[in-house]
């Protein structure tokens, strides 16, 4: 059986693992990363002394994401799993996208610190060790042929190491058995090495969810960018096409005889044209209200109360303009929460409160109704709080039996003061 990495062998098989191909396998891993580091090394060297370390700081970032994928190669020595790359595609070709897509990545920078790490030193702590558990014990068990070699260059380590055959044998069985002996912590530190190596130059649980928000987040702009494009669509299209319609037949009633059926007909036909266009006017209201992209969240949200069956005492006042995904987010949360109040709570007043502190938005809705509502019964707000979701934001229903019903939001969204336009929402109460 083939294990994923050297502790593992080791912790099953402890006796066999010197025996194993694990203890080869880690020394070629620092081997060869004693190689790469003293070429960091004296790649880093050159920019010093050359005074290009401020102006070769693409090539260092280059060089490390070069040095990343072959370190990435390399951990296949030390662990059979192979490691992901963490970088993302370019949106476009080129040199130049693929280098601002390189520039504004985590992993890159991880793969520069490694690369200094690796070049001053790793690779320092690779060649000891190899000199400690590889190197001493290979010296030991060259004492024997190094005694049959004649030559001055040998004169000087056969002092050093043997004297005579007897003492070489003896060498060369404490070399061996330190060599098997050794092969253990030789592998233990190959598999750190390895660890340390995957930990920076691989993504983590972290990227791979960040990853996964930002793509998220990217999709609830593409969905808000359409949703506004089908709001424009038929309010500049086919609502003026229901108003031209409908001028146009009641300019057909005025030709024709007004006791005869067709005035009749055509009355009919201008009575449904005028349905269809207040069908219309309030589809693309709920699609995407006007007054939210013309005058922000506090007016949207003091319109839909206006337009509850509950009377509603609104508080949002100084609310900034915020980014177009949290002022949609919470717009929707705030009258899906007004029509669960109409539909399901038997309430008789409302109260509706928005504040935003320069750091986070918060909603909150609240109803002397008889409580006892469930977010998981069908009330929608279940869909509205993955979306919240995606904008770090959080949905909290407080709905004992009784009453009272309280819906909080909370949407993490900085705003600078400066940058910011309030625009007060008239407080009122409809009653």
């Amino acid at each position: 059986m083939e294990h994923r990495d050297a502790p593992r062998a080791l912790l099953r098989r402890p006796p066999r693992h010197p025996f194993g191909t694990w203890p080869w396998r880690s020394a070629a891993y620092l081997s060869t990363g004693v190689v790469g580091g003293v070429l960091a090394c004296a790649a880093l060297l050159v920019l010093l002394l050359t005074s290009l370390l401020l102006v070769g700081i693409p090539l260092l970032l280059a060089g490390g994401v070069a040095l990343g994928g072959v370190e990435r190669l390399r951990l296949r020595l030390v662990d059979r799993v192979p490691a992901p790359d963490p970088h993302r595609v370019p949106a476009a070709p080129g040199l130049g996208a693929w280098a601002r897509t390189r520039a504004g990545e985590r992993a890159t920078w991880r793969e520069l610190a490694y690369a200094l790490l690796l070049a001053t030193v790793l690779w320092i702590l690779d060649a000891l060790v190899l000199a400690v558990a590889v190197g001493a014990p290979a010296g030991l068990l060259a004492g024997p042929v190094l005694l049959a070699v004649d030559g001055e260059e040998t004169k000087l380590l056969k002092t050093v190491l043997v004297t005579s055959y007897p003492a070489a044998f003896t060498g060369a069985a404490v070399g061996l058995l330190a060599l098997l002996v050794l092969g253990h912590p030789l592998s233990l530190y190959a598999a750190g090495r390895g660890a340390l190596a995957r930990a920076l130059l691989t993504p983590g649980e972290r990227d791979g969810l960040g990853e996964v928000i930002a793509s998220r987040a990217r999709l609830v702009d593409a969905f808000e960018a359409e949703r506004r494009r089908i709001e424009r669509d038929l309010h500049d299209g086919a609502q003026h096409r229901l108003v031209a319609l409908s001028m146009t037949l009641g300019l057909a009633r005025l030709d024709a005889p007004p006791d005869g059926p067709l005035a009749g007909r055509l009355a009919r036909a201008q009575e449904e044209a005028g349905q269809v266009l207040a069908e219309l006017r309030e589809l693309i209201h709920g699609i995407h209200p006007q007054v939210l992209a013309d005058y922000g969240l506090g007016p949207a949200l003091a319109d839909a109360a206006d337009r509850s069956a509950v009377p509603v005492d609104t508080d949002l006042d100084g609310l900034p303009r915020l980014p177009t995904a949290v002022e949609s987010a919470a717009y929707f949360t705030g009258r899906e929460a007004l029509a669960n109040v109409d539909r399901h709570s038997g309430a008789s007043r409302v109260r509706l409160t928005g504040r935003h502190d320069g750091r986070v938005l918060v909603l909150t809705v609240e109803d002397d109704g008889r409580g006892g509502a469930d977010p998981a019964g069908g009330s929608g707000l279940t869909g509205l709080a993955d979306r919240l979701a995606v904008l770090d934001g959080t949905l909290t229903i407080t709905s004992p039996p009784g009453g009272p019903t309280v819906l909080r939001v909370e949407i993490p969204c900085r705003v600078s003061s400066a940058s910011s336009s309030p625009r007060t929402a008239s407080s009122s109460a409809r009653g």
